[in-house]
C-alpha cells in the first residue's frame, strides 16, 4: 500500500487524517475488549480479536461492570469523542492552546452541545459519556472556578488527557518539543503528575511521526528524550521488552510487556479492582497505555494493523492503547495505512465522519503555523536591532 498522499491532498492533511482516523478505528476495535485480560478476550471471542466484534456481554445495557455502554460493534468511545472536541477547540481558537482554552472552550462544549454518542445509542452531552476524570475536569473548571493551570491537581492520575491529545501533535507537526510544551500546558487543566507527563510525550510522538521520513525508532527516541521520571523509565523498560518479540501475539502470550510495566503501574493486576495506591500522583510511576502502545509500534515496525491489534488484544485499557498506537502509526503512514473497509465500517457504525476532523485540523494547523512564522520573524528582527 502506497504511503503517498491522496490526489489533491497535502502531506500534512494526509498525516492529520491518518492520525485521527487511525486513532478512532483503533479506539473502536479496542472498546470491545477494554477491561479484560488476554485470556478472557480469547475465551469470549474464540481466539484473538482481529476486527470488529460485538460486546463482551450480549445484554450490554444491564450487564455489570460496564453497563450501560454499548462497547464493540464498531463504536468509538470517549477517546474519540474528546479528540474531536479538541479539534473543535482549535477551530474556534485558530491558535496554539493553553489550559485556559480547556476552561473557556473545551468544557463548554462538553456540557453544552449534544453529539451522537455511539455507546449510548443516542444524542447526549459528552459529559454524560466521559469517565470520572473528565467529569472532575468539568467540575473543577465550570463549577469550582479553579485556576485552569492547576485544575488537574487532585484528579485521578490516568490516561484521560493523553487519550485525546493527538491533535496537539498535528498542530505542532515536525516539532515534538513544541508539541510536548503545548500539551503539558493544556493538560494542566485536566491532569497532574504522570498523567500530564504522558500527554506531553504522546503529543510529541505524534509530532515526530508526522515529520517526513520519520520512523518508529525516531518516535521512540523523541519519547525517551522528552519523557521524565517514571514515564521515561516505563517507556524504556517496555520498549526494551518489546524489542525481542517477533509478533504481538508472542509478546502478549509471554506476558513480557506486562511484566516490564508492572513496576511502574499503580493499577495492579486486577484491572477492575484497584488498590488504594492506584492512580495517585508519583514521580516514579507511569500510565500503562502509552508505553504499551509504543511497544506495539516497535513490535509491528510501525504497521498500523498489527500495532492496533496488539493493543486490542492486550486488554486492560485496550481502547486507549489501540487508539494511541493507531494515532502514531497513522501519522507515520498517512490515511492509506488504515484499512478503508474497516474505517468505513467504524464510521457507519458510529454515525460519525472520521475524515473531516483530520482535514479541518490540517487547515487550522496551516493558519497557526503561518502566524508562528510571522511572530517569529518580527521577534527576530527586533532582536537583531537590539544587537546593533
Amino acid at each position: 500500500m502506497s504511503n503517498a498522499p491522496p490526489p489533491g491532498s497535502s502531506r500534512l492533511t494526509d498525516r492529520a487524517v491518518g492520525c485521527l482516523l487511525g486513532a478512532a478505528v483503533g479506539d473502536a476495535l479496542g472498546g470491545a475488549t477494554e477491561g479484560w485480560s488476554p485470556a478472557q478476550i480469547r475465551e469470549r471471542w474464540g481466539g484473538w480479536v482481529e476486527g470488529i466484534v460485538g460486546p463482551y456481554y450480549e445484554n450490554w445495557r444491564t450487564a455489570r461492570p460496564i453497563a450501560p455502554y454499548h462497547k464493540g460493534d464498531g463504536h468509538i468511545t470517549d477517546d474519540t469523542l474528546m479528540t474531536h472536541l479538541l479539534v473543535d477547540v482549535y477551530t474556534q481558537a485558530k491558535a496554539h492552546l493553553t489550559a485556559y482554552d480547556v476552561a473557556e472552550r473545551l468544557v463548554p462544549l462538553m456540557i453544552g452541545r449534544q453529539v451522537w454518542i455511539p455507546e449510548l445509542e443516542t444524542e447526549a452531552l459528552p459529559l454524560q459519556r466521559v469517565f470520572l476524570a473528565e467529569k472532575y475536569m468539568a467540575l473543577r473548571l465550570h463549577w469550582a472556578h479553579a485556576d485552569p493551570r492547576e485544575a488537574g491537581v487532585g484528579n485521578a492520575v490516568n490516561c484521560g488527557a493523553a487519550m485525546y491529545i493527538a491533535p496537539v501533535g498535528i498542530v505542532n507537526a515536525a516539532d515534538p518539543d513544541a508539541a510536548y510544551a503545548e500539551a503539558v500546558d493544556v493538560t494542566g487543566a485536566h491532569q497532574a503528575s504522570y498523567g500530564r507527563e504522558a500527554a506531553g510525550v504522546m503529543a510529541a510522538c505524534v509530532a515526530e511521526a508526522a515529520r517526513p521520513g520519520a520512523t518508529v525508532d525516531d518516535v521512540v527516541a523523541v519519547a525517551l528524550r522528552l519523557a521524565k521520571d517514571g514515564t521515561r523509565a516505563a517507556i524504556d523498560a517496555v520498549v526494551e521488552a518489546a524489542s525481542g518479540a517477533r509478533h504481538w501475539t508472542d509478546a502478549i502470550e509471554s506476558g513480557q510487556l506486562r511484566k516490564a510495566m508492572r513496576a511502574y503501574d499503580t493499577v495492579g493486576e486486577d484491572y477492575r479492582d484497584q488498590g488504594l495506591g492506584a492512580r495517585r500522583p508519583s514521580r516514579t510511576h507511569s500510565i500503562e497505555e502509552l508505553p504499551v502502545a509504543l511497544a506495539m509500534l516497535v513490535i509491528s515496525g510501525g504497521e498500523w494493523r498489527d500495532a492496533v491489534l496488539g493493543g486490542v488484544n492486550y486488554g486492560r485499557d485496550s481502547d486507549s492503547i489501540a487508539s494511541m498506537a493507531g494515532a502514531i502509526a497513522g501519522a507515520l503512514g498517512g490515511q492509506a495505512v488504515v484499512p478503508a473497509d474497516l474505517a468505513a465500517d467504524v464510521a457507519e457504525a458510529s454515525r460519525t465522519d472520521l475524515l473531516e476532523p483530520g482535514e479541518r485540523l490540517a487547515e487550522v494547523a496551516v493558519e497557526i503555523r503561518a502566524a508562528d512564522r510571522a511572530r517569529r520573524a518580527a521577534a527576530d528582527e527586533d532582536f537583531r536591532r537590539m544587537l546593533e
